[in-house]
């Protein structure tokens, strides 16, 4: 019989008077917190929430000591609920973890069978952990886009923040299903990547959220999915076509939106909320479901670079300067 291992290695983000360090650690297992399901991770992934995490910037962790990592990948070790048992491969993304409960960026994890799902059949756990909260948000923004009418066929669709993780991942999907998809990012010398996913027009970050005068600007998109905020989604929503969608999901770009009402009343457009971290088991069922079968899993490989552990730091500082290309998943046991 294999001995229990006591201890695991983790980051742990401490608070001592108000000053927030984070580092690697041994973390007794004894530590860790109460559920139902005990995971042994194998890979985590890289957000931009992880990125404020792991560099003391505020707004995510809200208690302390914090193990952070948004999502994780792993297999289960023990388990007290009848949804799971030991050997089954399971997926969490952001359901709190990293903000009031210990997160991805360890060996080990506990947490509740609610929040938990199984890994999609013919999906590996790096491909989970490419897709991540990342993916998971895209096809949420996708479906409440869906439900609001949205259908392939009708005018371009507008992806923002295009480089990035939600963002590729969007045009991916949005592509793979038939849509005409426009990418906009303030990267140029990452068109090529865009067109790769899908992407058949760019358009720049600069000229999309350039100040304007006029309460509505010529209709031109069906929908938008926006990591961005700010500027760029008031700019989005002025130009949205008649009963037109906008699935806001980031705030990349700043949190403040000045806009006026002229979209809403004189176009019926629909600014649509996305919180990917409230979801419920069953829309995450569903949006798991969807992605298994509408992503490409080939093509999530090519835009997914794998990291060890004591890279996240890096990394982190990285990803808050728009410096990430696509998607980055942490090896935690390398």
């Amino acid at each position: 019989m294999i001995p229990t291992v006591t201890t695991f290695t983790a980051i742990l983000v401490t608070q001592d008077d108000g000053k927030t360090s984070a580092s690697i650690q041994k973390v007794e297992r004894s530590a860790l917190p109460p559920g139902e399901v005990l995971v042994r991770i194998a890979y985590s992934s890289l957000n931009y929430k992880d990125g404020l995490a792991v560099t003391g910037r505020p707004g995510v962790i809200r208690t302390f000591p914090m193990i952070p990592g948004v999502d994780f990948a792993g297999t289960v070790e023990e388990s007290s609920s009848p949804d799971f048992k030991p050997g089954d491969e399971v997926v969490v993304t952001g359901c709190g973890t990293s903000e009031t409960m210990w997160g991805g960026y360890a060996q080990l994890a506990r947490l509740n069978a609610e929040h938990i799902v199984p890994l999609p059949k013919g999906m590996t756990l790096v491909q989970a952990m490419g897709i991540g909260t990342a993916g998971f948000t895209a096809m949420q923004s996708l479906l409440a886009l869906e439900k609001h009418g949205l259908k392939p066929g009708d005018r371009e669709v507008l992806v923002t923040g295009a480089a990035g993780g939600v963002g590729s991942l969007a045009i991916a999907l949005l592509s793979n299903l038939g849509y005409k998809v426009v990418a906009s990012t303030g990267r140029p010398e990452l068109h090529h990547y865009l067109r790769s996913l899908g992407a058949t027009d760019m358009v720049s970050r600069t000229t999309l959220a350039a100040p304007s005068k006029r309460p509505l600007d010529s209709e031109r998109w069906a929908a938008a999915i926006d990591s961005v905020g700010g500027d760029t989604l008031a700019a989005v929503l002025r130009s949205l076509a008649q009963h037109g969608s906008v699935a806001a999901c980031g705030l990349a770009g700043g949190a403040a939106l000045n806009t006026t009402v002229f979209p809403f009343i004189l176009r019926g457009v629909n600014l649509l909320g996305i919180d990917s971290s409230k979801a419920t088991k069953e829309l995450r069922l569903e949006i798991w479901s969807r992605l298994a079968n509408d992503l490409p899993v080939k093509l999530v490989d090519s835009l997914t670079d794998v990291a060890p552990l004591g890279k996240v730091f890096e990394l982190g500082e990285k990803i808050l300067a728009g410096q990430i290309r696509g998607r980055m998943v942490i090896d935690v046991n390398a």
